[in-house]
């Protein structure tokens, strides 16, 4: 091939012939139809071909199709109200990237520019994207295949790997010790790395301590954000001290802010962050800032989130993936855990690489995507929040019967 193949040695990967695809089943030239159990890469959240979303960026691109960076357009200004509309009271600015990676790379840029200070703390087992700076907040094998990386990170490991969730977290103790910490980044519910779910006053504790010791909570909402756990943004599953809506200080979005119908992305930054910047220089810019395309896509995307109550319906449907993924560690001694939040859910396996390769390999045979970590030793779902209730216990059935054809 003349191209490169993400995260993988290049002799003999082969990748996956698309050729299209509708509602929550992609097509492929040589494999046939697939029930798309991941959303691709967990970005689908409206699944594929949807009428609405083709036609929203076909007309964009008759009206303006390129922008420069500082342009002003209706449909920019329209998306970042929208944007600020479900984020917490107090979010007043957004600045648009092309991405997770980069949203998060410029969250971290922001946060030093506000507290004068380099210091990150996140966690073990986290992920918050490609590019070297958040390559390097992250917690996985990524991160240490290109070090030096960037420079005062510091991990914590305080969510339990099997379970999947803790009452107590180090942060504090860590923010404590490390002093002059800038910023804080975590993903509110850990995504491809196992989907890990803190207890209900974790966040509260995590806050409490970025306000004593000066830092920023940086809420990294790219993987779970837009209905994915069955709120809008992730966060709101948590409550700060006083019960109230846990607030952070920035938020970053990616993946299904243009259900994958567009590349975008977007920090979202509460005005005591966004108000220093009035006065001092906001060092931070893309040639493709709110490319009217991506603009065009995450706007009709809000949009149908919105009207068809898509959160919400990922709330309704998330005791079916629940059971569901009950039944799987029921019925195989071999998996020994389960996690689900909304229509967000994994299992952790007892098998080695060779047994993962098998388990896709059974997968593929049932014409099921869904997402396997061998280093984690977790399987993961994330199927489009258009799925229905028939279509989600097919695409269940399947994945059971997979697992039982490799741990049986």
């Amino acid at each position: 091939m003349p191209y490169f193949f993400t995260w993988s040695a290049q002799r003999g990967t082969t990748g996956i012939e698309l050729s299209g695809g509708e509602g929550v089943y992609f097509d492929t030239v040589d494999k046939g139809r697939f029930l798309d159990m991941g959303s691709l890469t967990y970005q689908a959240a409206l699944g594929h071909g949807h009428a609405r979303m083709i036609e929203a960026v076909r007309a964009q691109a008759s009206r303006l199709c390129i922008s420069t960076p500082n342009a002003v357009y209706p449909e920019k200004e329209a998306l970042a109200r929208e944007l600020l509309a479900h984020a917490p009271a107090g979010f007043d600015k957004v600045f648009f990237t092309l991405g997770g990676s980069d949203a998060n790379e410029n969250a971290l840029k922001m946060a030093r520019l506000f507290t004068g200070r380099h210091k990150v703390v996140s966690r073990y087992r986290s992920y918050h994207g490609a590019t070297l700076g958040a390559v390097s907040v992250g917690g996985d094998w990524r991160r240490p295949l290109v070090e030096p990386g960037l420079p005062g990170v510091v991990h914590v490991l305080d969510l339990d790997e099997r379970s999947g969730r803790a009452g107590k977290t180090d942060i504090p103790r860590v923010l404590e010790l490390e002093g002059r910490v800038g910023a804080v980044m975590l993903e509110p519910v850990v995504g491809h790395n196992g989907v890990l779910i803190p207890e209900p006053d974790y966040y509260a504790r995590v806050r409490e301590a970025c306000d004593a010791h000066g830092a920023l909570l940086i809420a990294d909402e790219v993987l779970v954000g837009f209905g994915r756990t069955g709120r809008f943004f992730g966060l709101e599953h948590w409550k700060d001290a006083s019960g109230e809506r846990l607030v952070p200080d920035m938020i970053t979005c990616g993946k299904a802010i243009t259900a994958g119908y567009g590349t975008l992305g977007a920090v979202l930054v509460h005005e005591r962050v966004s108000a220093h910047f009035e006065d001092h220089v906001l060092a931070a810019g893309l040639t493709h800032y709110a490319h009217p395309l991506g603009v065009a896509a995450a706007l009709e995307a809000l949009r149908i989130y919105d009207e068809e109550k898509l959160p919400e319906r990922a709330a309704s449907m998330a005791p079916q993936l629940a059971s569901a993924l009950e039944l799987i560690v029921d019925a195989q001694p071999r998996v020994t855990s389960y996690r689900a939040i909304g229509l967000f859910g994994g299992v952790d396996l007892e098998l080695d690489r060779p047994g993962f390769t098998r388990l896709a390999e059974a997968l593929e045979r049932r014409r099921v995507y869904a997402h396997l970590n061998a280093g984690n030793g977790t399987l993961i779902v994330s199927p489009p929040l258009i799925i229905s209730e028939d279509e989600l216990a097919d695409g269940m059935n399947r994945v059971a019967e997979a697992i039982d054809e490799v741990c049986g």
